[in-house]
């Protein structure tokens, strides 16, 4: 639906002068609300027209002119360039305030929370997406990799529950939360040392096979509604766990060779953090793998691609963090993207109303 506006100039019949009516805000119908226009332009584009470019620049990650080209075709509705660069930039702005303090306040109080961090060229310059989620709820930030880049985000430093994340050494900091190590990270490490050599780094096969075992394990007992794992299940999969890192040391001791010496950081590795490499086993409402995460910040490298390789600005980058943690967040709670933008280019953001829908 198009709704059109006249604007109508008169001719002074004594001395020719034109005179045409302003289009200042104050003309445009309440029910309308939500409409914008470029400065020093009468035209005026409302909230229909700002979610379908939304949708296809942030939510499709289309390029801006194949964007233009979909709109016009589809819809029937031609607007610049310039108005579909800006339109990430203008809901950005609208979630800046109220949408994000409300994320963070969420999910500083989850039980769980999973965080990773992925690349982003930006203006020339590398920069960090980072991430703090849960099943129902995503939010990102742009910064370096630095501690104080983590905690920018305004969730991490006040959490306190179970962090499930990578081997990254920046997250180390936040000692007020109980840190998950990434099983399928771990799975990856092990898989390179064995392919390398799988009859003399036979401890990484044994290694892999006893994190699945547990996995499995911890699976079943969630199926049958227990919170722990049974205590004699458990001290065989530490007893394997032991046993695999025994076999590791005795098998690459006094060994040269890169090989060997990947072995046995890794070994080390999990000698050093076995409580946070078996915490989904000690713990059964910890996931086996950081997906979650994973999954939340794979948008950044598909808009990258499609974008040339990367944002021309790191503002542009940082609105893409904000409009994706709305966007990912709606369609988790199982909004329509679209439905989710026209409410935010009207009423303003949809908010999450608890950690979960069951609250």
């Amino acid at each position: 639906m198009v709704t059109e506006y006249q604007r109508v100039s008169k001719v002074c019949p004594c001395c020719g002068a034109v005179t045409t009516p302003g289009w200042d805000d104050k003309r445009v119908p309440v029910e309308h609300a939500g409409i914008v226009a470029a400065p020093g332009s009468p035209v005026r584009i409302g909230p229909e027209t700002l979610a379908r470019a939304a949708l296809l620049t942030c939510a499709h990650y289309l390029p801006i002119g194949r964007a233009r080209d979909l709109l016009e075709k589809l819809c029937a509705i031609d607007v610049s360039t310039g108005f579909l660069a800006g339109v990430r930039g203008r809901a950005a702005r609208r979630l800046e305030k109220k949408f994000l303090s409300h994320l963070q306040t969420l999910l500083a109080g989850a039980p769980v929370l999973h965080a990773d961090e992925t690349t982003g060229r930006a203006a020339g310059s590398l920069a960090y997406v980072h991430v703090a989620c849960t099943e129902y709820l995503t939010l990102m930030h742009v910064g370096g990799r630095t501690k104080d880049d983590i905690d920018a985000g305004g969730v991490l430093p006040a959490f306190s529950g179970v962090l499930v994340r990578d081997g990254y050494a920046g997250y180390e900091h936040l000692t007020q939360a109980l840190h998950a190590w990434c099983a399928a990270h771990l799975l990856r490490d092990l898989r390179s040392i064995s392919d390398a050599d799988p009859d003399g780094q036979l401890w990484a096969t044994a290694m892999a096979n006893t994190l699945i075992d547990a996995h499995h394990a911890a699976q079943q007992a969630r199926e049958h509604g227990a919170t722990t794992l049974d205590p004699a299940v458990l001290d065989a999969i530490r007893n394997h766990y032991r046993g695999a890192l025994a076999r590791g040391r005795d098998d690459n001791h006094r060994k040269r060779g890169a090989l060997a010496t990947d072995a046995r950081t890794l070994i080390r590795r999990f000698h050093r953090y076995e409580d946070m490499i078996l915490r989904f086993a000690t713990d059964l409402t910890v996931p086996f793998t950081n997906n979650v995460a994973e999954r939340a910040v794979r948008p950044v490298e598909i808009q990258q691609r499609t974008s040339g390789g990367a944002w021309r600005t790191l503002t542009g980058l940082v609105d893409f963090a904000i409009v994706q943690s709305y966007l990912d967040t709606a369609t988790k709670w199982g909004l329509n993207k679209l439905d989710a933008l026209h409410q935010l280019f009207t009423t303003g953001p949809w908010l999450p109303p608890a950690l979960t829908p069951g609250e």
